[in-house]
């Protein structure tokens, strides 16, 4: 019933103080049980919820890691001048890390970009490219990707991250994994991932096999991506899938892949919402979304996560936005209250 639920105050929720910035706080995210997102009561389902991360991404945890050996090895030096291609969140990212190590920084963007994420990029002071054409092969990446080499040879003492075939990317989501896993005891029998560069699919699935679990490892890849050799295809949620073949990827680590649609992810987002009261961005929809699919292999007792990759603040003019959803796709979802949640209203 309604005025029920109350914050826990039992000693069990401890206030902490920490003094070593806010770099600090990256990683530890919390392992959420969902009770009412999915028909299944006797399957558990858990979110991992990287949203809570300081800079609102799963990608903080990347752009944290390969920054960090960068400044280890002297790779990257004091001053340097770090560049990257993203569509959002890694360039949030190093935007926070990099005001907080005190490194310029140089993001190159396309026209898919969140308003929202540039305004937050602007807030942290890093310098914005943005490519307008697509490349014939390898799309707006591709477009990305080459602004960013002829950035490296115009500006000395520059340094890519290069989130795509970095070694730090994926051993960052070895950690992600690790904490999930210790969350549940080694006990999870599925993980859906949302894919992009592969990173944090191809972290978790070396935790998975290093430590020989039975979880089964199901790819969430967007119509349009090719990442999984389908056709290229115009895509409206940054951050989701990519115009070119992923160089981090194992396909043998991986049991399962799913491919979801814009619409799709739209209507994952405000389920999320709806039931679980969850604002999330585009990519976690598309998990919900193929959770839902997935949903009658599912046996009884079967131990269910997804990893919900960023908030949804990011996407208020768009995935969050009625007149942006109809521009698009000429309708709205469906109401997406169930009945689990409006007995309890």
């Amino acid at each position: 019933m309604a005025g029920t639920l109350r914050p826990r105050n039992d000693g069990q929720m401890k206030k902490s103080i920490t003094d070593s910035g806010v770099l600090s706080l990256i990683g530890g995210t919390p392992l959420l049980r969902l009770t009412r997102l999915i028909d299944r009561p006797d399957v558990a389902f858990y979110a991992k919820m990287e949203l809570d991360n300081p800079g609102g991404s799963i990608k903080d945890r990347t752009a944290f890691r390969i920054l960090a050996a960068a400044l280890d090895s002297g790779e990257l030096l004091p001053g340097d001048t770090v560049i990257e291609s993203s569509s959002g969140n890694m360039a949030i990212g190093l935007a926070q890390a990099c005001r907080y190590f005190a490194l310029p920084l140089i993001v190159v963007v396309d026209p898919a970009v969140n308003r929202h994420t540039l305004k937050i990029l602007r807030a942290y002071g890093a310098m914005i490219e943005t490519v307008t054409e697509p490349f014939e092969v390898g799309g707006f990446l591709g477009a990305r990707l080459a602004r960013v080499q002829a950035l490296l040879n115009e500006i000395p003492g520059s340094f890519w991250t290069n989130q795509y075939a970095s070694a730090e990317n994926p051993a960052a989501h070895y950690e992600t994994m690790r904490e999930i896993a210790d969350a549940l005891d080694g006990d999870l029998d599925y993980l859906f991932v949302a894919t992009s560069t592969c990173g944090t699919i191809m972290g978790c699935a070396r935790y998975i096999r290093d430590h020989g679990l039975s979880t089964k490892l199901i790819a969430v890849d967007a119509v349009g991506s090719v990442i999984f050799g389908t056709p290229p295809a115009r895509r409206l949620i940054p951050g989701h899938g990519a115009g070119r073949p992923a160089q981090l990827l194992d396909r043998s680590l991986i049991d399962d892949v799913i491919h979801v649609d814009d619409w799709e992810c739209v209507q994952g987002c405000r389920q999320l919402l709806a039931q679980e009261a969850i604002l999330a961005g585009g990519s976690s929809g598309g998990a919900v979304m193929a959770l839902q699919r997935y949903r009658d292999h599912f046996r009884t007792g079967d131990r269910v996560a997804f990893i919900v990759c960023d908030r949804g603040e990011r996407y208020l003019d768009t995935i969050y936005s009625d007149d942006w959803v109809l521009a698009q796709f000429g309708e709205l979802p469906p109401p997406c209250l169930s009945a689990a949640v409006a007995a309890a209203l």
